[in-house]
């Protein structure tokens, strides 16, 4: 697995982690007692829940290994930030030819860019990153370059 930090908002850092808790102590049994059930219909090489079971249980694994190196990478992101620059958890708001936007500026993880939560490893949010109000903001992004101002950082 991968080591790079995983930046998480307090709230998604809990939500993995209720997930995570989620996983092992209700999906995890319920997926050893299909796979149970299964076997105890006879012959497994015929037998589509035994393969169905199997299959879901190689999902909830590795989904949890997922989440444990996630949790286990995991910085929180500081709430309290400063206004002056933009950093990860700050919201920016933006002009461009297109007209106002806002984002926030987020890990990985909790990206959500239809409800305006980018990622800092995306082409905006890694043009965006350290630069301050007033500044014009070039971002390259495989349909064309275009141009933001950063018109206020919260």
């Amino acid at each position: 697995m991968n080591n790079k930090p995983t930046y998480l908002s307090k709230d998604g850092f809990e939500k993995l982690r209720a997930e995570l808790d989620e996983m092992t102590s209700v999906k995890r049994p319920e997926v050893a007692n299909r796979i149970h059930d299964a076997k105890e219909h006879g012959d497994l090489s015929e037998n589509a829940e035994y393969e169905d079971a199997k299959n879901e249980q190689a999902f909830v694994e590795g989904r949890i290994q997922t989440l444990e190196a996630l949790i286990k990478n995991a910085t929180i992101i500081d709430e309290h930030h400063s206004t002056d620059h933009v950093q990860i958890g700050s919201t920016v708001s933006v002009e461009s030819g297109d007209g106002a936007e806002s984002f926030t500026i987020v890990g990985s993880a909790e990206a959500r860019p239809a409800e305006g939560r980018i990622s800092n490893e995306s082409p905006v949010g890694r043009a965006l990153l350290g630069k301050k109000k007033g500044e014009k903001v070039l971002v390259r992004v495989p349909a064309g370059d275009f141009t933001y101002k950063i018109v206020g950082i919260t």
